[in-house]
């Protein structure tokens, strides 16, 4: 089977659940960007061209406070690393039919579920297939954010700060079943939690910016779980 054998309409297809998914999931994230400050405009734009909850959800504290853009940029890059392994994965499922200019466009897409989906393909994909599975996971994305961050300016206070703490329960779902399955990842959520208390609660911390503390809490942990408590390549594999 090639890669041409899967057609624009089966992506557009296999792209609506994950559009879905995200139209809620963006929602959350522009009541939560209007509550921090931000403008319809602005927190649509940030959707529009990064397409990444984490990253989007660290950079908006950053932006509202003020923040250095070299502060945000190395926040982004250590959230987001991962995505550039997953490109470099993605790309050996392309057909012939995909081009440079088209890899741009697909990393700049190749969110965790879309990832997901490509690989799972028993074959190549085409370029057909790849435009179809992004367009609804884009818009879906987009137009969450604009009624999230419209929603934000039109209902009272109370219900948009209990709308703002889905974001954080996303989160959590995503969060819990490798920390159940793997003691490491929860060990290391102990110990950047309890690292992200001390950046806010000694005052001798206190002093360093959010976007920093999240870079180094996020860093230090990842560093010292590496040397202590490293993934196996057998048992990583067995899992995929």
């Amino acid at each position: 089977m090639s890669g041409d054998n899967f057609s624009f309409k089966m992506g557009l297809y296999n792209g609506i659940p994950i559009g879905l998914g995200y139209l809620s999931v963006a929602f959350a994230f522009g009541i939560f960007a209007t509550n921090s400050g931000l403008g319809i405009l602005e927190s649509v734009f940030i959707s529009m061209f990064n397409v990444t909850s984490a990253g989007q959800l660290a950079a908006v504290p950053i932006i509202s406070s003020g923040g250095s853009v070299f502060e945000l940029f190395l926040t982004e890059v250590v959230i987001n690393s991962r995505y550039s392994l997953m490109s470099v994965s993605l790309s050996q499922k392309f057909g012939d039919s995909v081009r440079l200019r088209d890899r741009l466009i697909f990393g700049f897409m190749n969110t965790d579920e879309v990832f997901a989906v490509a690989v799972s393909k028993p074959a190549s994909v085409s370029r057909k297939y790849m435009y179809g599975l992004i367009i609804a996971p884009f818009v879906g994305w987009t137009v969450g954010t604009l009624f999230g961050a419209v929603a934000g300016n039109i209902l009272p206070d109370v219900l948009v700060s209990s709308l703002g703490i889905a974001i954080y329960g996303m989160f959590i779902a995503i969060l819990m079943p490798e920390v159940r399955r793997e003691k490491s990842t929860m060990l290391a959520v102990i110990v950047a939690t309890a690292l992200s208390c001390l950046f806010f609660y000694l005052p001798q911390l206190s002093k360093i910016q959010g976007g920093f503390a999240i870079i180094i809490s996020s860093v230090l942990t990842s560093l010292v779980f590496a040397l202590i408590r490293p993934i196996d390549n057998e048992e990583e594999e067995s899992d995929v």
